[in-house]
């Protein structure tokens, strides 16, 4: 195995404080030892203007990560919880559509090479065979942007019944059968919802744009440190080795849940633990594989 690739591990922007500019942002992320930024799209209104920013703001983000070396590499685009694209209402239907198509457009603009997709055909409203279809028509549409756009779109499993592992977005993914669609998994989500991570990961071998990373406990997405959840993480990380997979690996924190006060200590010991496994299961498993 060449000991000279790496795995890129990057850091979610919600791990440090929201306030700080973007250069302040991605200074800290390459303090911390991260390789790139996941930018986030949610359901705020402050984040959703993101995609309208004219040319000068644009350039301005351009320019923080020319002056860092840190681009921000991936976007998770949850704004689609308050306009999903399956809702039952034709307008926030359409509304979600419209954020699907700016968040295409601004990663082609900004040079984001992934959009992270939503695995919810609704979040606040009740769940049908009319949401689902209506859900697969707006993947539809959004794969079509995506291909024009020259960006990659990885559907998340999450926390509803919809799209909770890794098969049931498989079915999704070989529906369209797109080079531009294909799976960006959360292994914290696969565990929280009662599932095998490498098992479930095994499953979506040749599909897998990006992972990410956190703990979780049962029914617990968020706020669980590294370590002290459910996620078997030696064995997810081996099965990662085996599936030959070499791309980003996310570290998902949220700093306003960061009990020790230090936010940046956080980010850094996440890394070393990802870090700690990648040296303990993939490097190890690349040379059995070899052997």
């Amino acid at each position: 195995m060449d000991a000279t690739i790496s795995v890129p591990i990057g850091l979610y922007e919600k791990a440090l404080p929201a306030d700080w500019p973007w250069e302040k942002r991605l200074e800290a992320a390459a303090q911390a030892g991260y390789s790139f930024v996941e930018i986030s799209i949610d359901e705020s209104e402050g984040r959703l203007s993101r995609l309208d920013w004219p040319a000068r703001e644009r350039a301005v983000l351009r320019q923080a990560m020319a002056n860092t070396g840190v681009p921000i590499m991936s976007m998770c685009l949850s704004g689609h919880r308050k306009y999903p694209l399956g809702s039952h209402s034709s307008e926030i239907r359409a509304q979600g559509l419209t954020i699907f198509r700016k968040a295409i457009a601004f990663a082609g603009d900004i040079g984001l090479r992934m959009v992270q997709v939503m695995g919810y055909d609704v979040f606040y409203e009740t769940s049908d065979a009319q949401t689902e279809a209506c859900f697969m028509d707006g993947i539809e549409q959004g794969v079509r942007w995506a291909g024009q756009a020259g960006v990659m779109l990885g559907l998340e499993n999450l926390d509803t019944p919809f799209v909770a592992s890794v098969r049931q977005g498989m079915r999704i993914v070989q529906t369209f059968d797109s080079p531009w669609f294909h799976l960006y998994p959360d292994m914290g989500n696969l565990a929280a919802a009662g599932y095998y991570p490498p098992d479930e990961l095994a499953l979506a071998k040749g599909h897998l744009l990006a992972l990410h990373v956190k703990d979780a406990q049962p029914k617990v997405i968020r706020g669980i440190p590294f370590g002290e959840g459910i996620v078997p993480f030696v064995e997810t990380f081996k099965t990662l080795a085996r599936l030959n997979f070499w791309g980003p690996l996310a570290v998902e924190l949220w700093g306003h849940m960061d009990n020790s006060g230090d936010m940046h200590h956080t980010a850094v010991t996440a890394r070393q633990f990802i870090e700690h496994l990648i040296a303990q299961t993939w490097l190890r498993e690349g040379e059995a594989l070899l052997n």
